[in-house]
């Protein structure tokens, strides 16, 4: 392992014993891709579900319209993650994610960069522990995650949902 996979593990684990951290508090959304990876690696092809989020209307069509139309199904439901019955998702363990970073989902490796079909927005740190970062360094710092990997797991996230979506971003036709 990696000093850069043990810090992020660190700073994963420290995230997830204090609670509200993005693998408890977010809804994660997989690809057919990382459905096939996580399967790949655990063994395990039943750790995600489609439901309806918990938040409807977080997105919107004018926000992100490859991922609202890429993303859900006609009948509102998006394929997340499963959960525990707490809440936190089920891959996560007391000492974070029990994936490797090349196997987790493209969303949780962008984490914490914001982001959208156009490309980077910069970073939001709303669930991970400032507090405990060494001073003057980010989390994205501390997890190793430059901007140039983040583009490249965007360019993939993007990809695998227009591969499993052919989109117009027009569900009307219009």
């Amino acid at each position: 392992m990696s000093d850069e996979i043990a810090e992020t593990l660190n700073l994963c684990a420290e995230c997830a014993r204090r609670g509200g951290s993005c693998c408890q508090k977010t809804e994660i959304y997989v690809t057919l891709g990382d459905v096939a990876r996580i399967a790949a690696f655990t063994g395990e092809s039943d750790c995600h579900e489609w439901r309806d989020e918990d938040e409807p209307g977080y997105y919107k069509p004018d926000d992100d319209p490859v991922w609202y139309y890429g993303t859900i199904r006609p009948d509102g439901q998006r394929r997340f993650l499963k959960r525990r019955e707490n809440g936190d998702c089920v891959m996560l363990t007391p000492e974070g994610c029990r994936l490797p970073m090349e196997v987790r989902p493209l969303v949780c490796r962008l984490h914490p960069w914001d982001y959208g079909d156009q490309g980077l927005r910069g970073v939001i740190q709303e669930y991970c522990p400032t507090d405990v970062l060494p001073e003057g360094l980010t989390a994205v710092e501390v997890m190793g995650l430059s901007e140039e990997q983040a583009l490249i797991w965007h360019a993939q996230l993007y990809t695998e949902i227009m591969q499993e979506y052919p989109l117009t971003c027009d569900p009307e036709g219009a």
